[in-house]
């Protein structure tokens, strides 16, 4: 049977998989094949509301091709409306055998049954394996098998479930005797890159890639891990790890993760891993829950009487709310795709709660500029500040932006850095500045504009909606 396997052709589908360490569906497939074909579906519908992430994985074909081609696999790119009539043509093949890893989206999980019933039915060799996540999300229930709802039991049983597991090895892909060719009408990553050069601004802040996701892993290990449990809270410090969007793309792999940082005893290791058990969690919520892909987790929300206000909502986006912290925190998304996680609490709690427009909006944005757009962690973040979500912070915390500002961002940097027109503000008004009454320093609603809602106002009217559900 082994003979066999290595005569026919091996596919490997490509999805969140940039990576060869711990690729189990790619080693997989090199160890039974003579000759593998990686493919990647190009599915454009998918990108139309996720423009910046049409930039890194751009830039991460190229780099994986390269690396890839080392090992003498050919990386195709399929453009396709529908990848149900992309593998409804490949069934009619039988001269492969197709190996890929899990995904840990609804619509993934659920489009891996279909291609199990087709795949059997004509015939065709498969093997399916666990893709970037600790453990599979339907491992980890509570004695009685339902789910967790609530994030400290499950990171309890979660840890112990995969200390309890044989770590998966170290193994890796095997180089094929020769380079070939699969499917035809192939494109290149160019054409996935978006029209106008605006993501060339990333270029500056990041370099896709696995060898860098483990030189960041390991530089904050080194320097940052110490102090992450206070330091990651301050947006002017380095003191996160910006692994997110390399884990997002799976150019680093979450148990490669753990291990580097369980072989470390810095003090900040426990509360970093527990950001990875945030991230299983959120899988865990969105599969057993799916409806709260599509609206509130909890119902009452479903009564929330949120407000539609344009004005309101393009001046949350462009970083013009008349709040320094929440515009520093927008105007850093829309320059580098990224948002550090203190400060996207804060923009959050300030769409939903001050301005009362649906989380959904913002959801939708922070989808379409984040590079590190996760769906479950999108998702179940937008609804844990909203209130809505699974354990949740409660609907009457609303952030005070002024006192999360001098709280976080006490001598200014973060603000003045993103918001240049701040600079020459004195540090006592720089989080409040319309109480600075100097126009030689700042014209309010000429360099930089004047509060869009008043603070104790906006809380109250808040206070007064959740009163409704």
């Amino acid at each position: 049977m082994e003979i066999l396997m290595k005569k026919k052709i091996g596919l490997f589908w490509l999805k969140d998989d940039f990576r060869i360490t711990k690729n189990l569906g790619l080693i997989q497939a090199t160890k039974k094949h003579d000759q593998v074909v990686v493919f990647y579906l190009y599915k454009k519908k998918k990108f139309i509301n996720q423009e910046a992430q049409k930039w890194w994985i751009g830039e991460s074909l190229k780099e994986f091709r390269g690396k890839l081609a080392n090992l003498n696999i050919n990386l195709e790119i399929i453009g396709t409306d529908s990848y149900k009539s992309f593998f409804d043509k490949l069934f009619q093949k039988d001269n492969y055998s197709i190996y890929w890893n899990k995904s840990y989206e609804p619509d993934y999980l659920n489009f891996d049954d279909y291609l199990i019933k087709n795949l059997t039915s004509s015939n065709i060799k498969f093997e399916i394996f666990k893709g970037n996540i600790l453990n599979e999300f339907d491992e980890v229930k509570k004695s009685d098998g339902s789910p967790f709802k609530v994030f400290t039991p499950f990171w309890k049983n979660a840890e112990k479930i995969f200390l309890e597991k044989i770590p998966s090895l170290e193994k890796k892909i095997s180089k094929c005797k020769k380079k070939i060719s699969f499917f035809k009408n192939t494109i290149n990553e160019n054409e996935i890159f978006p029209r106008k050069k605006w993501f060339k601004k990333f270029e500056k802040y990041w370099s896709p890639g696995e060898n860098n996701a483990i030189k960041e892993l390991r530089n904050f290990i080194n320097k940052g891990i110490e102090d992450y449990s206070e330091s990651r809270n301050f947006p002017s410090k380095i003191g996160t790890s910006k692994l997110s969007p390399f884990i997002k793309h799976g150019q680093i792999h979450v148990e490669t993760i753990w291990k580097e940082c369980s072989n470390n005893k810095k003090k900040g290791v426990e509360k970093f891993l527990t950001e990875i058990g945030w991230r299983e969690f959120n899988h865990s919520l969105i599969n057993n829950f799916p409806y709260m892909l599509k609206g509130n987790y909890s119902r009452k929300f479903d009564k929330f009487p949120w407000q539609k206000n344009s004005k309101h909502l393009i001046a949350w986006k462009k970083g013009l709310t008349g709040y320094p912290i929440v515009d520093a925190g927008m105007r850093e998304l829309n320059a580098t795709g990224w948002m550090h996680n203190r400060v996207r609490m804060i923009v959050g709690s300030f769409l939903v709660k001050h301005l009362l427009i649906n989380w959904v909006e913002g959801e939708k944005y922070f989808k379409n500029c984040l590079l590190d757009y996760n769906q479950a962690n999108n998702v179940s973040g937008w609804q844990w500040v909203a209130g809505c979500g699974a354990d949740a912070a409660p609907y009457f915390r609303i952030f005070n932006p002024i006192l999360q500002g001098e709280k976080f961002d006490k001598e200014g940097v973060y603000v003045k850095k993103w918001i240049p027109e701040l600079k020459n503000v004195p540090k006592s008004f720089l989080h409040k500045p319309w109480e600075l009454k100097n126009e030689n320093i700042l014209k309010l609603g000429r360099d930089y504009p004047e509060p869009i809602v008043v603070h104790e106002k906006a809380r109250l009217k808040a206070l007064e909606a959740f009163k409704k559900i």
